[in-house]
C-alpha cells in the first residue's frame, strides 16, 4: 500500500467542480499498472485492466471533497463563500483556509467575532475569508470570484496506526480503488477493471453517472466512507456498529445486490478477515446510488471506510482499514473473474 501516494492526494485540493489538479496525479498513478486510460467531459479519470475482457466492473471512489467557493469580494478586501457539499460552516469558524486561485495557493483565515460564535445556526454566506488585505482592489490581485476554497490542514499520524486530515471523505476510497486494481492485476484477475476516480459526488453526482452509462458495465462496487459508531455523539443503532480500525463495511440495504454481498463476504472468510455491516434501507448517499440507476440500472455493491467526524476538516480513519479493503477488493476482483467465466447470476430471484 503506497502510503505516500495518498498523502499526497490528501494534500492536494479537489474541492467538488474543481477536480482537474488532483485528477492528472490520478492519472500518472494509474499509467504504471493499467492497459488503457479514459476520461470523460465531466472530469471521470479511468484507468482500466483488461479492456478486451467481455465482462467488467466499474469501481468508483469519488475524488471530489467539500468545500467553498468564492462568490463575492466585498470593499475591504474580505472574501463572501458559498458551500460545495455537505460542508459544516460552522466548524469553519476560525479555522486557516486555502483559496485556490490559477494554480496558486493563497493563504487565509475565516474571520471570527462573539456575535458569529454565539449564533445558533451558521451559514456558508455568515463566513468572511481574511487575507490580510485592506481592499476590493488588493485582494483581486491574488484571488477571484469562483475561486475554490478548503481547510487548511495536513495530514497528522495518530495512535494506534490512525490518522487525520480534512477529505478522507473520500479520497480514500479513491485510493484503494486504484491500488485494488493494481494488486488484483498482479493476482492474475482476467475481468475488465474501469477503476474510475470519480468527480461531483458530494454536489451532483455526475461523475458516477458519466462513468456508468458510458461504460456500460456488468456491475459495481462503490468505494467510500461510513459513519464509525465509536466516535462521540453516535449511536451503533442508527445503522449498525461500525468501528475504526475494526475491518471493511459491507452494506445491507436495498439498493445493493444481494448476490454481490455474498460473494464479498466469502471472499472475506477465505481471507479469514472481519468485515463490518452498516443499514442503508433507502439511499446509500454514495456514488452507488447513481450507478445502480444509469443506462438500464447496474447491479452495485457497496464498500466502505470507517470514518470518525465526517464532512469536517478533522476527519479520523484507519490505515489498517484502508489496508484491509484493498485486500478484500483486490480478492474478490479474482474471484468474481472466475465466477464471470461460469456465468455468475447477479439476479436474487429464478423464473
Amino acid at each position: 500500500m503506497n502510503r505516500e501516494f495518498l498523502t499526497d492526494l490528501l494534500t492536494t485540493p479537489s474541492v467538488s467542480g474543481y477536480e482537474e489538479t488532483i485528477q492528472k496525479k490520478a492519472l500518472a498513478y494509474g499509467r504504471e499498472f493499467t492497459d488503457t486510460q479514459l476520461t470523460d467531459p465531466s472530469g471521470n479519470a479511468v484507468s482500466v485492466i483488461n479492456p478486451k475482457a467481455p465482462h467488467k466492473i466499474l469501481l468508483c471512489g469519488h475524488i471530489d471533497e467539500i468545500g467553498f467557493v468564492v462568490t463575492h469580494i466585498d470593499d475591504s478586501g474580505r472574501l463572501h463563500l458559498t458551500g460545495a457539499g455537505g460542508v459544516q460552516p460552522r466548524l469553519y469558524v476560525g479555522s486557516p483556509v486555502q483559496v485556490w486561485h490559477e494554480g496558486n495557493l493563497v493563504h487565509g483565515v475565516i474571520a471570527t467575532s462573539s456575535d458569529l460564535v454565539k449564533k445558533d445556526k451558521v451559514e456558508a454566506s455568515d463566513l468572511l475569508v481574511d487575507l490580510g488585505a485592506n481592499s476590493k482592489e488588493e485582494a483581486e490581485k491574488i484571488v477571484s470570484v469562483g475561486d475554490p476554497v478548503c481547510a487548511d490542514v495536513p495530514v497528522r499520524e495518530l495512535m494506534n496506526d490512525c490518522f487525520t486530515c480534512r477529505a478522507l471523505d473520500d479520497r480514500t476510497g479513491a485510493f484503494v480503488v486504484l491500488e485494488a486494481a493494481r494488486d488484483a492485476a498482479e493476482k492474475g484477475a482476467s475481468i475488465g477493471i474501469y477503476a474510475a476516480t470519480t468527480v461531483g459526488e458530494e454536489t451532483t453526482g455526475r461523475g458516477a453517472y458519466h462513468a456508468a452509462a458510458r461504460l456500460k458495465p456488468d456491475c459495481a462496487i462503490a468505494v467510500d466512507v461510513t459513519w464509525a459508531s465509536d466516535a462521540p455523539g453516535t449511536n451503533p443503532g442508527d445503522t449498525g456498529e461500525v468501528k475504526l480500525g475494526g475491518g471493511p463495511v459491507l452494506c445491507l440495504g436495498s439498493a445493493v445486490n444481494k448476490q454481490m454481498n455474498a460473494l464479498l463476504k466469502q471472499t472475506a472468510e477465505e481471507l479469514e478477515m472481519k468485515v463490518q455491516w452498516e443499514i442503508a434501507t433507502g439511499r446509500t448517499g454514495t456514488d452507488g446510488d447513481t450507478v445502480n440507476k444509469a443506462d438500464e440500472g447496474v447491479p452495485m455493491a457497496l464498500v466502505s471506510i470507517p470514518l470518525r467526524y465526517m464532512h469536517s476538516s478533522v476527519e479520523v480513519g484507519s490505515w489498517k482499514d484502508i489496508e484491509d479493503c484493498i485486500r478484500l477488493l483486490s480478492a474478490f476482483l479474482v474471484k468474481l473473474s472466475e465466477e464471470m467465466d461460469r456465468g455468475f447470476d447477479f439476479c436474487p430471484i429464478k423464473p
